[in-house]
């Protein structure tokens, strides 16, 4: 089965909160779809779980932020990997769309 989504039409942008959309949801990975505003983010967090995540940038300019509050550019076309486990986080400098994968789905 094959299903098409066109993100920068199905999800746009809220003014009060990040916007997040489900893109996919199988036993075997996730897939999210996050809209920031400019100063928005997902705070720092983990999952007490295995498995590993990536969060590509789409769109826009951002910090991926990590534990001890780290922080790591974020710009269109960059990815993070990362174990569920490992804290992790973003925050947009400008408008930024990011989508997120999840493995296995939490």
């Amino acid at each position: 089965m094959m299903k098409r989504h066109a993100l920068f039409q199905e999800a746009g942008f809220k003014d009060e909160a990040p916007n997040n959309y489900l893109v996919h949801d199988s036993p075997y990975f996730k897939v999210i779809n996050f809209n920031f505003k400019a100063g928005q983010k997902l705070p720092v967090h983990s999952h007490d779980i295995e498995g590993q995540l990536t969060i590509a940038v789409l769109e826009g300019q951002g910090k991926f932020l990590g534990k001890d509050e780290a922080e790591m550019p974020a710009e269109t076309g960059d990815v993070l990997v990362s174990d569920i486990a490992e804290p992790h986080g973003i925050q947009a400098e400008t408008d930024m769309r990011v989508l997120v994968t999840i493995a296995p789905p939490i």
